[in-house]
């Protein structure tokens, strides 16, 4: 082959990594200086080829990154083999290298070279260096400094690589992501349509005249669509809050905040079956919130917490709205493991049960979510056997009279 045939394939990929390590044009003119000769490369050596990688060229060798020798021309084959490191200074009257084709095929008298590898121990090329001119070596100084260069190159080409891999997997992932979020936007999108339909339709029937068994069926799909509508508008927030920028909220000084979070204690305590929900709503202030967003947290607050709580044991909620501050928190038994608690408010986490759980996983995630529209934050706490959900944020209005509800 000529000295600058062109390479492709995982050749070419190496020559350009080695083209992306900035240490190298330094490193090779350091060999330079430090051995005295004028040219300097670092070379892929494979099975069936050579190819220069990077070069330092001060006596118009000729060899471009991306050239190639023959293999069986160059000593670095003979390097291939054996794992060990070459040197010489005057070739024309050193007992070996006098006879070796490749120093006169070449026309070069002194030459230095030393294995570059891997980190996995794998053979990658050579760090050499070559003049036409003899040189005198310290041979033992000149090959220790060169294999610490040559460790740096494959040290670096690993690190070099594992970012690049990194990148890739964080572009795939991420790609991945989108699309996984987009579709569950389209299919959440989708689904309303035919659930409303089967809603009003389910309405429709119960006029009709039913007999027990037919009703009871009817009242049955209608709890399922319910469950499915549920489901699907939290598919809809989670597509929301990931593609759009967040869970959009519309927000204004409401003094009926208090009314609306006791109704919804209330339905959570039929449709759960708990009486023993306990809730103390204390606002003395109007909240600049969006009323359906706020009730819509503190619904997956208390659902959660009779899901994930101690079975039979009471559940709390407080909240309180004076000086500009609103505060939330749910307490419940039962305790949370640190590093599920760190997960907690991410997508589609669940606790590890035996039993199967309803939902999606998306209840805590758009709580937090909402919470996070109301410029506002949510964290939880797990000691003493017990756990709390705890939500905050600015009312921002101190307009109006205290108002008070308490329910046991």
């Amino acid at each position: 082959m000529g000295l600058n045939a062109r390479v492709d394939g995982p050749v070419a990929e190496d020559v350009a990594a080695i083209a992306r390590l900035q240490a190298v044009p330094r490193i090779l003119e350091a060999v330079a200086h430090l051995t005295g000769l004028r040219f300097a490369a670092v070379a892929r050596v494979t099975d069936t080829s050579w190819t220069a990688c990077a070069v330092y060229d001060q006596m118009n060798f000729g060899l471009q990154p991306g050239g190639e020798l023959a293999l069986e021309t160059t000593i670095c084959n003979e390097i291939r083999h054996s794992h060990q490191p070459v040197i010489f200074g005057h070739a024309s009257v050193h007992p070996e290298f006098r006879h070796h084709p490749t120093p006169k095929l070449y026309g070069f008298e002194s030459y230095v070279s030393v294995p570059i590898f891997r980190t996995d121990g794998s053979l990658f090329g050579t760090l050499c260096a070559i003049d036409s001119h003899p040189a005198v070596f310290k041979d033992e100084q000149v090959l220790k400094a060169l294999d610490l260069f040559g460790q740096l190159i494959g040290a670096q080409l690993e690190v070099q690589e594992r970012a690049e891999r990194a990148e890739l997997d964080l572009q795939t992932a991420h790609a991945t992501g989108e699309l996984r979020d987009q579709f569950i936007a389209v299919l959440g999108h989708d689904l309303r349509n035919p659930m409303q339909a089967i809603s009003m339709a389910s309405e429709l029937l119960q006029m009709e005249p039913l007999g027990e068994r037919a009703r009871r069926n009817v009242m049955r799909i209608q709890q399922s669509v319910g469950r499915m509508v549920h489901l699907v508008h939290d598919v809809l927030d989670f597509a929301r809050g990931r593609l759009g920028g967040g869970i959009p909220v519309s927000l204004y000084a409401d003094k009926e905040l208090a009314g609306e979070l006791l109704q919804v204690v209330e339905e959570v305590r039929i449709a759960c079956a708990r009486p023993d929900i306990q809730a103390h709503i204390a606002i003395e202030v109007p909240v600049v919130c969006d009323r359906q967003r706020m009730a819509q947290l503190v619904s997956n607050l208390l659902t959660n917490a009779v899901t994930h709580g101690e079975p039979g044991a009471p559940i709390r909620i407080e909240a309180r709205a004076a000086d500009d501050h609103f505060s939330l928190a749910v307490h419940s038994r039962g305790t949370i493991s640190d590093d599920h608690a760190e997960r907690l408010f991410r997508p589609f986490t669940r606790a590890v049960s035996d039993q199967p759980r309803p939902g999606l996983g998306l209840g805590l995630y758009i709580a937090a979510e909402i919470a996070r529209a109301h410029d506002g934050t949510l964290s939880v706490e797990s000691i003493d056997g017990g756990t709390v959900f705890r939500f905050s944020m600015p009312c921002t209005s101190r307009a109006g009279a205290a108002v008070v509800h308490d329910q046991d």
